[in-house]
């Protein structure tokens, strides 16, 4: 996967329209968990956005306000789903933590790792 591929992945990952129903954020507003393989491909689509933009001086606004959807708004939705009864896959929530810990990084320069230990109950 190059740089513009992992681009349009991640943002189309945010566009919630009729058309685009199977994006993370329009399931998750549904209620639906992510199709199998998605997550996968977000997370590997913010590596190859991260090495690409590594030392990068600046970071275009449509890329920022897909990295602050995936890393924030996701997890905003999963605890809504929660409250709200959804019965959300497993390991959702520690994939949701690692797309967090994958957009601070490229906000950051410095690649993060999820910590040790496990994540708690949720």
């Amino acid at each position: 996967m190059n740089y513009d591929t992992a681009r349009k992945l991640l943002v189309s990952q945010t566009i919630t329209t009729e058309e685009n129903s199977d994006a993370l954020l329009m399931r998750m507003k549904q209620g639906k968990p992510p199709v199998p393989g998605q997550i996968t491909s977000i997370l590997l689509a913010l590596k190859v956005v991260f090495e690409a933009l590594k030392d990068a001086p600046s970071l275009d606004r449509e890329l920022i306000f897909a990295l602050y959807q995936l890393g924030i708004k996701t997890q905003q939705l999963y605890v809504a789903g929660r409250k709200a009864g959804v019965d959300w896959p497993p390991l959702l929530k520690e994939d949701l933590i690692r797309i967090s810990l994958a957009t601070e990084s490229i906000f950051s320069d410095v690649w993060q790792t999820p910590p040790s230990g496990g994540f708690g109950g949720g």
